[in-house]
Formats: structure tokens, sequence, C-alpha cells
């Protein structure tokens, strides 16, 4: 459920999602190798953390590697793996400091031994915590995820356990990775793109969508609370009629 942050004049979606992008071209503007700005990337992903926990978001998600980013070059690829590891590991103590709950959702087949083990550990290590739900997807591609759900699915009615009749929309939700989350209200995209590049293609059926030409990097505050602004100016029917 949203909330209404009194001191900012404004409600604060409940589920926050988000397209961090541009940290190439962040990085090329300042004449600097693309893995400088997925490093200054990463490092801003635990400045909005703050920041979205702080005006009250209570669940937020990011884009940090998707099932396309792999058609990258290997040396991208794997500063990119290193990146993620480290950010993990030392992001434990940050996460139970200000009492913030981690999970990673995304296909694990595939990735590297020495970064699953480090979501497992921040998964573990953040589970009881009852503050901002962090979600990050890694290796994540929303047709992967909906194709391994009817695979699941397929499975159950197969073993007898599920009849075809009764599949419906919650059956589907609960078989995705999300299935603890609530849908996002709110998506933003930053760096000026305007496409959804298979995120979450089921849950932001009724998402609000905001684009900002800001590359990742430099969002912050300002552009934060500017996307909530914008956000209070729609007016939410979920297909209804508002009387």
């Amino acid at each position: 459920m949203d909330i209404r942050n009194e001191k900012l004049g404004l409600v604060i979606p409940c589920h926050v999602a988000i397209i961090m992008d541009g940290n190439g071209r962040w990085a090329k503007k300042r004449h600097m190798p693309r893995t400088y700005g997925h490093a200054a990337g990463a490092s801003n992903v635990k400045s909005v953390v703050r920041i979205a926990d702080d005006i009250g978001v209570q669940y937020l998600t990011i884009y940090a590697f998707s099932t396309e980013n792999w058609k990258r070059s290997a040396e991208e690829v794997s500063a990119l793996m290193t990146l993620l590891k480290k950010y993990l590991h030392d992001y434990i103590g940050e996460c139970n400091e200000n009492n913030v709950r981690c999970r990673i959702i995304g296909r694990r087949e595939g990735l590297r031994e020495d970064l699953l083990a480090e979501i497992v550990a921040l998964e573990e290590a953040t589970k009881t915590n009852t503050g901002l739900q962090f979600t990050i997807a890694i290796n994540y591609g929303g047709r992967d995820e909906i194709t391994r759900a009817v695979q699941q699915i397929a499975t159950e009615v197969q073993e007898g356990k599920l009849g075809p009749d009764l599949i419906t929309e919650e059956t589907i939700s609960r078989h995705l990775d999300t299935r603890d989350l609530p849908d996002p209200d709110l998506l933003i995209r930053t760096s000026g793109e305007e496409r959804l590049s298979n995120y979450l293609p089921w849950q932001l059926a009724y998402t609000e969508f905001y684009f900002t030409d800001v590359f990742w990097p430099d969002f912050g505050r300002e552009e934060l609370i500017e996307a909530v602004k914008k956000y209070n100016q729609r007016e939410r029917r979920f297909g209804g009629v508002k009387s």
C-alpha cells in the first residue's frame, strides 16, 4: 500500500522498479572505459537504496544484469560479474545496519560459483530484516522467468497436483521469481531509453512508467522525488472508470 510522506507532500509508491541505464555512456562522456561507468553505477545503487528508504518506498527492485547481457564482450561480462560479487559481499553490513532485506531474482544456472556464494550469503544474512525490501535482478529475463514458471506448472499438472482448469493468474504469479513481492507501482528507466528490455513484463501490467534522460550514475534524490511527483499526477484506474 502506498503511504504519504507529509514532509514532501507526496504519496510514495509502495514498490518502485528501476532499469539502471546509461553507465557506459556516462563513462564515455568522461573519456573513461565502460567498466568505470559500471563501478560508478554500482556505487550509486547504495545511495538510491538509502534515499528510497528515507522517503518511504517499501519495495525497491533493480535490473542489474539481464539474460541478454551475456551478448556483451567477454571482458565486460567478466568485469560485471566481479563487480556484482564485490557489491554483494560488501553490502551485507549496510543492509543489516539499515534493516534492509535483500533478495536476488533471476536464473542462477550459469552464474559463477563465487557469485552464487555471495548471493546466498547476502540473502541469508538479511532474511529477518523488516525494513526496505530490496530486490536485485541478476541473470534475469522476463520471458525466461515466465517460461520457467510455465514449466513448473506443467510439471504439477503432469503429476496430478494441479488441474489445467484451476490455473489462474494467481497460479502463474505464485510461480514467478517475485512471488513474495507486490507488483511495482512505478517503473523508472534512466538515460532516455523508453522500453522494458524484457524486465518484469508480467508484473508491470498496470505499473506507471517514468523515463528520464539522466544517466544512472547521476540519478539521485532530486531525480527520484521528481519521478514520485510525476507518479502523483497519474490517475490509476486499473482498467476501471473513476466515479
